[in-house]
């Protein structure tokens, strides 16, 4: 990938991502990244983000250097951080505005997370269009801003209060996007450790894991809630998380297998009869795409968004959505064993998920920067 300014093509378009915080801003933003390079390989790259997020491993994981700017959260109540806000923000703006100077920056596209206000204000001072990518049903405040200042702005989902934004879909790694469940299906399993046709629901909490999730599945398993019924569970419980029995040993029974992490969440899905996770927007586009059935349980906590995710697939037909407190040992029994045992009825629900999904989201941001670009370049 190009990266650098190429003596050779000293025109190149210049492209500035900003972005950080979770995976769930980074993923979208490198997806981005890649597919702009893909349309145009001599285009220059540069990606913004704080010293102290995740993108500081996932940025250069995915081959890409990063440069940060200032973290400036914004304080919940009167303190003495928000006596200093205003000079740290014009800092962090400074910081912004010499990035983009230095990489001749032709657009910023930001995806949201604390270094995206400081950003879009620079890129604004500049002069340097604002392309905008918000992942959550519920937008964030550093988006709201950089829509305010005129960023063209698009949603992973339809149901997003975005004055004007076009909807793309969820830009994701191409090993889930064209994934083809059917002809994975096979390998998946034998990769995962549960080989054969029986119906399998795969349960996840996601990378760090979920509690009350965890938690009702080990009841349920424990208490022989699988034997004989011929289904199972392939329960990822999360980094650092083991689901243990009476005795204290890790749980293992009929049917059940738990592992703390998947590399790849495209081998869960392909595996998968039925997901039953929570509805991080990540998530929540993926298996849309994949035309993966779904039980959701949203975070209890938060300001509500993951329900909001959820919303227009459940909509659709694509998934059911329970709320945290109803998921127990009674709902895996009453729902999950059920479902998971009715083709038909997965079969709708596959059918219904891939209406709603996108799989080109990548791609159609990546036009987007670069037909902001080309404007600027053209004005």
């Amino acid at each position: 990938m190009s990266t650098e300014p190429s003596p050779q093509n000293p025109a190149a378009l210049s492209a500035v991502f900003a972005g950080g915080g979770t995976a769930g801003h980074i993923s979208p933003m490198i997806a981005i990244a890649d597919a702009l390079l893909e349309r145009l390989p001599g285009a220059r790259v540069t990606m913004v983000g704080t010293p102290s997020g995740m993108e500081t491993r996932l940025v250069p994981a995915a081959g890409y250097e990063l440069k940060t700017i200032d973290r400036v959260p914004m304080p919940r109540r009167p303190s003495a951080d928000l006596v200093r806000l205003p000079g740290r923000f014009a800092r962090a703006v400074r910081q912004a505005e010499a990035i983009l100077d230095e990489a001749d920056a032709d657009v910023l596209v930001g995806v949201g997370g604390y270094v995206c206000t400081p950003m879009y204000a620079a890129a604004r001072r500049r002069g340097v269009p604002i392309v905008i990518h918000e992942a959550n049903a519920k937008p964030g405040l550093a988006n709201r801003v950089g829509s305010a200042l005129g960023g063209s702005v698009a949603v992973a989902f339809a149901s997003t209060p975005l004055r004007g934004a076009a909807h793309v879909g969820m830009p994701m790694r191409r090993a889930v996007s064209e994934l083809d469940r059917a002809a994975a299906r096979d390998g998946a399993r034998e990769a995962l450790g549960v080989p054969g046709d029986a119906p399998l629901v795969v349960v996840t909490g996601g990378s760090s894991g979920a509690a009350s999730i965890n938690g009702a599945v080990g009841r349920f398993v424990a208490g022989g809630g699988l034997a004989g019924t011929g289904v199972r569970i392939l329960h990822i419980t999360g980094r650092g998380k083991t689901v243990t029995g009476p005795d204290g040993a890790p749980l293992a029974g009929e049917g059940y297998v738990q592992r703390e992490y998947v590399d790849g969440m495209e081998l869960a899905y392909a595996a998968a009869d039925l997901v039953v996770a929570r509805s991080g927007a990540g998530t929540v586009c993926e298996l849309a795409a994949t035309g993966t059935p779904a039980l959701l349980v949203p975070l209890p906590h938060g300001n509500g968004e993951q329900a909001l995710n959820a919303a227009d697939l459940v909509r659709a037909g694509g998934a059911i959505l329970t709320e945290d407190s109803d998921f127990t040992e009674g709902l895996i029994r009453s729902t999950v064993l059920p479902l998971v045992q009715d083709p038909a009825a997965l079969a709708r629900m596959s059918e219904a998920a891939s209406r709603v999904g996108v799989r080109d989201a990548d791609r159609r941001m990546a036009d987007r920067a670069i037909a902001a670009a080309s404007n600027r370049k053209d004005a």
